[in-house]
């Protein structure tokens, strides 16, 4: 039998071959156009997106060209695609030209060409592109100040929508009546296309006043203009013309990793894949669920696996190198006291967790007494947002490097 830190990393694998988009374009193709195909993308998945689009077409008989950004070192190779690297999560000029191009080959467009559009999540800070009287310093501090607030992924998404030339629809729009067809892999709760990458080709009007709300909520002061920005960079919400399409989603991720922890004789449970909330927080719930699976078989009886996804928060208070999903992780070891037969693993599926290198970590039991022994207080690196350096030093972080895909979260409690 495989020891938990196996089978933990076998859960996740298994989730990230789910969220991969080769072989997810066949069946889904349209018509090839009489004139140009023209792909362009945004997202820490697009460049792979981009390689399993060209490998369909290709097979279907058709010619293309296109641009597409993702994050630095997130890139894949590509036959006639451009692949443009760029900064995330806060934008950057390299993000801003890309963008730009991306729209002016929107509008060169004809009634005769075929738009693809390849979205996932990252793209609301790499397809930066800011509305009239906007600058990109302005939305730079704004990315910074809304990633230390807290705010939820689709509060940021409202906020950044307000303020940009493309999100909201505004690439639909400037393809005018062209054919669009949108592949999309989603990171986002709920899966809404107008959250995944805040939009590009899903007109949406964003009520000014509940973007100011927001920002008043976190207590985040922008200048006058950008105030005014927020007032009178509106679109009308007419529905999008072009067909959608999504490739994966967290459900599908956490459905390959449960049959897969059945392979292992473990009942699997989903609790959810849209669950969102400070990270700590959630860390103290799901330690509370899982001790009640050992001690009363309620939800499930052991041995079983706990799974779910979504996106949690940090709201930054120290000086320390986090990552929502280890500061998730080190809350739910701390309140599990060291529970004998509870191991579990966070990760985020793009393989970067935060700002920092790895994906995110694991523990299993020994976790505490190997703390112990170095002399390490982990309530003390949680209350400094200081997770990365605890599991490092314990020899516990999950490093993949840029997976080239993102459903968001993967979370694993394995209760023998």
């Amino acid at each position: 039998m495989p020891n938990d830190a196996e089978i933990l990393r076998a859960l996740f694998d298994a989730a990230l071959n789910a969220a991969l988009p080769e072989g997810k374009f066949d069946g889904r193709l349209p018509p090839k156009p009489q004139g140009r195909t023209i792909v362009l993308g945004a997202g820490k998945a697009s460049a792979r997106m981009a390689t399993a689009f060209e490998e369909a077409w290709t097979r279907a008989g058709g010619t293309w060209e296109g641009l597409v950004v993702t994050r630095y070192g997130h890139a894949a190779p590509t036959r006639f695609v451009e692949i443009v690297e760029a900064s995330h999560p806060v934008p950057d000029e390299a993000g801003l030209n890309a963008a730009r191009r991306i729209l002016a080959l929107a509008q060169q467009a004809g009634p005769d060409d075929l738009v693809v559009c390849l979205m996932s999540g990252g793209a609301s800070a790499l397809l930066s592109l800011p509305a009239d009287g906007v600058t990109l310093a302005d939305k730079q501090n704004l990315n910074h100040a809304l990633l230390k607030s807290g705010a939820p992924i689709g509060e940021m998404n409202l906020v950044r929508k307000s303020l940009s030339a493309i999100k909201g629809g505004r690439l639909a729009a400037a393809a005018g009546k062209t054919q669009l067809v949108t592949y999309l892999i989603s990171d986002v709760p709920g899966d809404d296309p107008g959250s995944i990458g805040s939009g590009p080709t899903i007109p949406e009007r964003v009520d000014p006043d509940v973007v100011l709300n927001i920002l008043r909520k976190y207590g985040i002061d922008v200048p006058e203009h950008v105030h005014q920005a927020i007032k009178t960079n509106t679109i009308d919400g007419a529905p999008a013309g072009g067909a959608l399409h999504m490739l994966a989603t967290p459900k599908m991720a956490l459905d390959t990793a449960a049959a897969r922890a059945r392979e292992f004789g473990l009942l699997p449970l989903i609790l959810g894949d849209a669950i969102e909330g400070e990270a700590r927080e959630v860390g103290r719930v799901m330690a509370g669920i899982a001790q009640s699976a050992r001690r009363h078989g309620y939800p499930v009886r052991a041995p079983c696996v706990l799974l779910s996804g979504g996106e949690t928060t940090v709201t930054v208070q120290g000086q320390g190198r986090g990552g929502r999903n280890a500061e998730f992780l080190l809350s739910l070891s701390l309140a599990l006291k060291g529970e004998a037969t509870v191991s579990a693993i966070a990760c985020d599926t793009d393989g970067i967790d935060g700002s920092e290198d790895n994906a995110g970590a694991w523990f299993d039991p020994m976790l505490h007494e190997l703390a112990r022994g170095k002399g390490m207080d982990l309530a003390a690196y949680l209350a400094s947002n200081d997770a990365y350096t605890a599991f490092a030093e314990l020899d516990r972080l999950v490093v993949t490097g840029p997976t080239l895909t993102n459903v968001n979260d993967f979370r694993g409690i394995l209760i023998r």
